[in-house]
Parts: C-alpha cells; structure tokens; sequence
C-alpha cells in the first residue's frame, strides 16, 4: 500500500511538472489568465461586499466573521482545486475512449488523472482566499487561545482533503454517468459557494444535511463557530470543532472504495 502511494505521488509530480514546464513556456499568458482568475473569484466575495453595503448583518453574522468563513471555504477548495480540479475531464475521456490508454500505462490512474492539465493559474483562486482571510483574522476580533491558534492550519488542511475527495467521488460517479462533469461540479464549486455564507441563512433540515450526510460544514461552518465564539445552530457539542480531521479520513475512505469500485466496472469503449 505505502509502496502504491509513492508510485502515485511520484507520478502525480511528474506529469504536473511537465504541464507547469508547458505553462511557463508562456509566461505573459500565465500572468493574464492568473490575474484574470483572481478578479472572476473575486467577484464572489464583492457579491459579499454588496450585500454588506445595505445590511448590518447576514443571519445574524457580520461582515469580518462572513469573510472569515469565505477565505476558510475558497482557500481550502482553492488548493483541492489546485491538486483535483481536472478531474471532471475523466467522463469525455471515457466517452472518446482516450481513458483506456491510461490503463495501460505504468502509474496509477488516479494520479493521471488528477495531474492532468495541471492548471498554475488557479493559485489566483487560493492567493484572493487567503487575503481575504487574513483581512478577517485580524478584523473580526477573535479572542484568540492556543487551540483557536492551531485550529485554523487543521481547518484548511482538513477542508481541502474533504474537497479533493468530492472530486475523487464526482470523478467515480462518472463511470457510471459518463456525462456527469456538471453534477460534480454542483457539489464542488457549488459547495464552496454554499459555505461562504453562514449556517444561520439556512433552514436546519439544510445543514442538517449539509452536516451528517454531506460533511461540508466540517470545512469551515463548525469549526468556524468554535473560533468565533458562535453557537452552532445544531447545537453539536464543543469536540466537534476538532473532528474536521477525522471526518476528512473518513471521507477519503469512501471517496477511494467509490474510485475503486467505478475502476473496476469500467468498461471500454471499444475505439
């Protein structure tokens, strides 16, 4: 297993070296699309800004605590993006047939995959996440402890394993689909949107949702409330700030068995 997994990052670094050699050939092109991926991803949070502009509050949260938990959810997807984010290329490549020559091909699939077309430029989407972060750790007025410290490593961290494992997932469910790119995306780029704003804007059966059968409020939405000093709206108990972790392993799991499964009920296109 270890052996496997020093196969597959091996060749994961090889083939996102190789397309970052491709992308650099061109770097006044890398600059722009870079710069230009910043300013769309920062369209998401002047969306924010605007609201703020006729409103005190948003479900009862202001706008550095609003912002806290956006630079939370867009650094951590940024950076799952970065590693996963062309996964959803794997439904036409089982339609055109290209996916079998991966098979044949000595590395892990997976890592194929998820190196494929390695895009630099979406550092913009990670660069503008951690700004606006950092605008909110120091404006929010947290009353900061060692352990609150510490949870905000633990958080994006764990946030960003929690993504890449809804992209190995999507990325599963397409061999059955085989046209399900924007059903993947529903649950990736959609759950990034959903969690830039708080849990208090939804009703409860949604995050309950949102909590126990899609993770998602492990990214930033318990912890965050831990850090904030804010009562969770389910009323979960203190430790749960401090699972974010445990549920990204567990997610990882399922995301792997589902990747696994799908691999094996593949079945060539014949062309």
């Amino acid at each position: 297993m270890g052996e496997r997994l020093r196969e597959g990052l091996r060749a994961y670094r090889l083939i996102a070296a190789m397309w970052i050699r491709s992308t650099m050939m061109y770097r006044a092109s890398f600059a722009l699309t870079m710069a230009g991926n910043l300013l769309v991803t920062g369209l998401d949070f002047a969306t924010i800004l605007l609201m703020f502009s006729r409103v005190d509050s948003l479900g009862g949260w202001s706008l550095p605590e609003v912002a806290f938990l956006y630079g939370l959810s867009a650094t951590a997807f940024g950076f799952a993006d970065l590693v996963l984010g062309s996964m959803d290329v794997l439904g036409t490549r089982i339609r055109d047939g290209s996916f079998d020559t991966l098979l044949v091909r000595p590395a892990p699939v997976l890592a194929q995959i998820g190196a494929d077309h390695f895009a630099l430029r979406r550092l913009g989407r990670i660069t503008q996440g951690v700004v606006v972060l950092g605008w909110a750790l120091v404006s929010a007025g947290i009353d900061w402890t060692p352990a609150k410290v510490l949870l905000v490593p633990l958080m994006l961290g764990a946030g960003a394993a929690i993504f890449c494992a809804l992209f190995v997932a999507g990325a599963a469910f397409q061999f059955l689909a085989q046209d399900a790119a924007e059903v993947q995306n529903s649950f990736t780029y959609g759950g990034t949107t959903l969690l830039q704003y708080p849990p208090t804007v939804f009703g409860k059966d949604f995050v309950r949702g949102v909590t126990f059968l899609l993770p998602l409020a492990f990214v930033n939405w318990v912890p965050a409330a831990y850090v904030l000093g804010r009562p969770y709206p389910l009323r979960l108990p203190a430790w749960a700030a401090w699972s974010p972790p445990l549920v990204a392993v567990v997610c990882c799991a399922l995301a792997g068995l589902a990747w696994r499964a799908g691999l094996r009920a593949y079945r060539s296109t014949g062309s």
